[in-house]
Order: structure tokens, then C-alpha cells, then sequence
């Protein structure tokens, strides 16, 4: 899963609410977590679901879709 966030707090409330929901819904945490919103990339891994979550501008340097160009694309509700 990848997505972004226009500001720093917006990435914090993006990441806390999947932990929750997943955690709510599914009774899971994550495996591992790296970053945090001052990183402008943070992850939150849940081994078959690994989410990436960046800033408007860390998800175009990155560019994790050019990488994974090959990879079947799923939409998700919103």
C-alpha cells in the first residue's frame, strides 16, 4: 500500500489510524515499524501488508510505483 500525506501531521494521523483499524478489525499489530513524520516516510509493515506512507514529495523522489511498475495494481475503497 502506498499513499500520501500533505503535511507532517497528516502522515502521524494516516499511520495511527491503520495501526488502529487493523488492530480493531483484525486483532494484529504490525510486525515492525520505521520512520516517523519528521522522516516524511514511514512504514508500517504487517507482512503480507507492508504500507508505505510519505509526504507529497517523498513519494515522487522514491518513486516506489516506478520500482514496482510490474506489480498488479489494486484499487481500494475509500
Amino acid at each position: 500500500l502506498i499513499c500520501s500525506a500533505s503535511s507532517e501531521p497528516q502522515l502521524k494521523a494516516i499511520s495511527s489510524s491503520i495501526r488502529d483499524k487493523v488492530r480493531e478489525e483484525h486483532a494484529s499489530k504490525p510486525l515492525t515499524e520505521d520512520g516517523y513524520p519528521t522522516s516524511q516516510w514511514v512504514v508500517v509493515d504487517y507482512g503480507p501488508v507492508i504500507c508505505h506512507l510519505f509526504l507529497d514529495s517523498r513519494r515522487s523522489f522514491y518513486d516506489l510505483e516506478g520500482l514496482w511498475n510490474d506489480a498488479p495494481k489494486v484499487a481500494l475503497e475509500e
